[in-house]
């Protein structure tokens, strides 16, 4: 069945886009720079995609999955939409991981406070052998 290859990308696509936006991680936060991320990355792989083709090392194989759309030799439509998935991803992960690096580091802050507050409260009521208070 042509097609269902583009179908699982584009499904995977839009999933990716649903969990970004219920999570505000990427596009809700910095739009622009997201588009112009996901479109670097994109066009970096697409042009190492070329480059492989060029020299033999990629080639494209047959499957009844595809469309059958051929943007060059050896490249098909559906490599372009994977490309900008695996980036988008990508970005996504990103944020993921820093947003869950600084809420450690936030909990990590808060015990280290309240650990210091704790012994700050316990050393003001009591003095040194000379009466002075600790």
């Amino acid at each position: 069945m042509p097609g269902i290859y583009l179908g699982a990308i584009l499904f995977s696509l839009i999933g990716m886009m649903m969990i970004d936006g219920k999570y505000s991680l990427a596009l809700r936060v910095a739009p622009w720079r997201t588009v112009a991320t996901v479109l670097a990355g994109t066009a970096f792989f697409l042009a190492w995609d070329l480059v492989g083709i060029a020299t033999g090392v990629f080639v494209k194989g047959e499957s009844p999955l595809f469309v059958g759309v051929m943007l060059a030799p050896h490249l098909p439509l559906e490599e372009v939409f994977f490309l900008l998935f695996l980036s988008y991803l990508t970005v996504v992960m990103f944020a993921v991981f820093e947003r869950r690096a600084r809420a450690r580091g936030a909990a990590r802050h808060a015990e280290v406070a309240s650990t210091d507050a704790a012994r700050d409260s316990g050393d003001a009521g009591r003095a040194d052998s000379e009466g002075r208070p600790a």
